[in-house]
């Protein structure tokens, strides 16, 4: 089987389109709404309060 190189760089192509489009479909899709938006406030989720911003403010007043 005698395969040149324009033949495996199409077909790698069209391969790799395919799966693009596939992750895209599967982003896009509403079943996975939900998931992302959980995923999303993972970041917030179980912060303990800071206690260091109200003092950082009150020393910023007294400056003035």
């Amino acid at each position: 089987m005698d395969m040149n190189w324009s033949t495996i760089w199409s077909v790698y192509t069209v391969l790799m389109l395919t799966v693009f489009v596939g992750v895209s479909v599967w982003a896009w899709s509403g079943k996975r709404k939900q998931a992302f938006s959980a995923a999303a406030n993972l970041p917030f989720a179980d912060d303990p309060p800071r206690s260091d911003i109200a003092p950082a403010q009150a020393k910023e007043s007294d400056h003035e």
